[in-house]
């Protein structure tokens, strides 16, 4: 085994764990501030270490420095946006999406500036087997890895219509399965604690609909 695979946490990395937790949000306003290697290091670092059935270590992350191979990829991403808004709600630009709809604006914001952001990271999984579910540890240890060094980052999707496009823009092969896509950027804005609908509301105990014994 490599000394590479039993690395210690970077002194970088501390920010407590709790407010890491407890601040986490979806950052879609970027500065062009350019993010280190050192730093996006750390990230996959951390992205690695996240639990995966069987140890077999699926996960696969394409990272996108390029401004010119961002800002193509920011084409794509802002069509598949809005692809899904059309088969959703059927809404075909920002004046469709009602005003108290402040996530999905601030969502077709990012669509719009996606092409601008220093990083984007494709999450992918290797599949050799149904476990690609794997993936999903390794990006969340990526995204409270980015808050731990003051990076904003949100996971969101593509849609079916854009992927061939971008496997074909990035050389990905035909076997890796897409997972998810990271923009990474320092904030324009802050970071800070999330409305949640309570615990209470959303957790069951021994059986389904039987609320747990808190408040």
């Amino acid at each position: 085994m490599s000394d590479e695979v039993r690395l210690l946490p970077p002194d970088l990395l501390d920010l407590p764990i709790g407010e890491a937790l407890f601040t986490q949000r979806a950052i879609r306003k970027f500065k062009p501030d350019q993010i280190s290697d050192e730093q996006l290091k750390i990230l996959l670092d951390a992205a690695s270490k996240a639990p995966n059935g069987g140890n077999l270590q699926l996960a696969r992350f394409l990272v996108i420095r390029d401004p010119a191979r961002i800002r193509a990829f920011g084409k794509l991403y802002k069509e598949a946006w809005w692809a899904k808004r059309r088969e959703g709600p059927g809404w075909t630009t920002i004046e469709d999406i009602p005003k108290s709809e402040k996530t999905f604006r601030s969502a077709a914001q990012l669509a719009d500036e996606i092409g601008e952001a220093p990083v984007i990271v494709l999450a992918f999984a290797v599949v050799s087997a149904d476990l690609g579910h794997s993936v999903l540890p390794a990006v969340q240890n990526l995204l409270l890895a980015a808050r731990a060094l003051g990076i904003g980052s949100t996971l969101t999707t593509l849609h079916d219509v854009v992927l061939p496009r971008v496997f074909e823009m990035f050389e990905i092969p035909d076997r890796a399965q897409f997972y998810g896509c990271i923009p990474l950027g320092y904030p324009r804005g802050k970071f800070g604690t999330t409305p949640r609908r309570p615990t209470a509301e959303t957790t069951y105990w021994d059986t389904w609909d039987r609320p747990p014994p808190w408040r």
